[in-house]
């Protein structure tokens, strides 16, 4: 684990540590904040707030950012981020293509043993192309897989927006009709007269 702050203060009657311009870093992840508070520099078991443009990189190149954070160290590992905000934002380089998955919550929960991220309340997560919102959304940064849920005891639903896929080399385009597509109840079954020269 390695600390690096522009300044720090030490409180010893409330055994409370302060950081400014800070920078926590273990393995191939990485937390970064104007300000941090921690009760003893113990990374055994313990809470660190950070406030102030919190920055944590995660495995897979996943970033989440906000305005607030609580990080949880367990046997001297970063466990556990919960990060707020209006909004609490995530992205993650998806190793099949060069598009982002991206998120936005009120709160998001990234757990670090368990690879995910846990958006919740006004979520909302695309993979690049699809969206998908609702009260809470679960992304699984290994295998880039997400899960999506409804309130219980509330009559809202999971929205989803699933965008056709363009051919290689093709430009954007519009949205293609369903080969099958039925006639509307306005629309007549015969075929639409066509223009003779």
């Amino acid at each position: 684990m390695n600390l690096d702050a522009a300044s720090t203060e030490v409180d010893y009657r409330t055994n409370t540590l302060v950081f400014r311009d800070v920078v926590i870093s273990q393995g191939s992840t990485r937390v970064q904040a104007e300000h941090a508070r921690a009760t003893g520099l113990n990374f055994a078991n313990s809470r660190w707030t950070f406030e102030g443009k919190v920055r944590i990189d995660g495995e897979q190149h996943g970033a989440l950012r906000s305005d607030q954070a609580t990080v949880e160290f367990r046997d001297n590992r970063i466990a556990r981020a919960t990060i707020t905000g209006k909004p609490a934002e995530f992205e993650q380089k998806r190793n099949d293509s060069d598009q982002l998955a991206r998120g936005h919550a009120d709160e998001i929960v990234y757990d670090v043993s368990e690879g995910t991220v846990r958006l919740s309340e006004q979520a909302w997560l695309t993979d690049g192309q699809n969206e998908i919102s609702g009260s809470l959304l679960v992304y699984n940064v290994r295998a880039q897989r997400w899960q999506a849920s409804a309130a219980p005891g509330t009559d809202e639903r999971v929205h989803i927006t699933i965008a056709p896929r363009s051919a290689p080399g093709a430009g954007k385009s519009e949205a293609a009709q369903p080969p099958d597509r039925k006639p509307g109840k306005d629309e007549s079954a015969s075929p639409r007269p066509t223009a003779q020269p």
